[in-house]
């Protein structure tokens, strides 16, 4: 953590006012992206997103920068609350039985290949079979595709080991695969 990092943490602890927007500012649209990969809803993300902050700023004095980056803390406690309020609200979330695949035979989809592409047909396919996952296996997805967070962040924010969530992502991979192959089959 740089200086001036400290600084805003301490800030915060003494419950400035300047430094709680300039934590909105720094971290508004990081905490924002992650709470809307998981509520659908731009009015119900908006609510979560304040009680994101009105959490983290109430318990600024939990946060330890030898866990996790305070950009990470609050990412944690954005996933956290989005997880609360579906489940508070009930929202439906669509799940894929995957049970009865067999990984030896399901290729694993190559994301970083697809995510650099930039043909309108591919980006398409990906879209629509990432929206098929559930909302855990979008939230992993987004972090480490395109939130570059790293194995050890992804754990920390979602409470489980870096493991894990290597072998979690190497499950979803085999899964959008399936999907994207499924679509590409039934388009034939």
């Amino acid at each position: 953590m740089n200086d001036s990092q400290q600084t805003m943490i301490q800030r915060l602890r003494r419950q400035e006012r300047n430094a709680q927007e300039q934590a909105l500012m720094e971290y508004g649209s990081k905490v924002f992206a992650t709470i809307s990969r998981v509520v659908s809803r731009q009015e119900d993300a908006e609510e979560v997103y304040q009680d994101v902050f009105v959490k983290a700023f109430r318990h600024i004095g939990t946060f330890d920068a030898t866990k996790a980056s305070f950009q990470s803390w609050l990412c944690k406690i954005a996933y956290n609350e989005s997880l609360n309020f579906i489940r508070d609200h009930k929202q439906p979330v669509v799940y894929i039985d995957d049970s009865n695949l067999l990984m030896k035979d399901v290729q694993e989809l190559d994301l970083d290949h697809l995510f650099q592409q930039q043909d309108e047909q591919t980006i398409q396919a990906v879209e629509q079979a990432l929206a098929q996952l559930n909302a855990k296996e979008q939230s992993l997805v987004y972090m480490y595709y395109f939130d570059d967070l790293s194995l050890k962040e992804i754990a920390y924010i979602m409470d489980m080991q870096p493991s894990t969530v290597g072998s979690s992502l190497h499950r979803i991979r085999q899964k959008l695969y399936r999907i994207i192959m499924e679509q590409r089959s039934s388009t034939l």
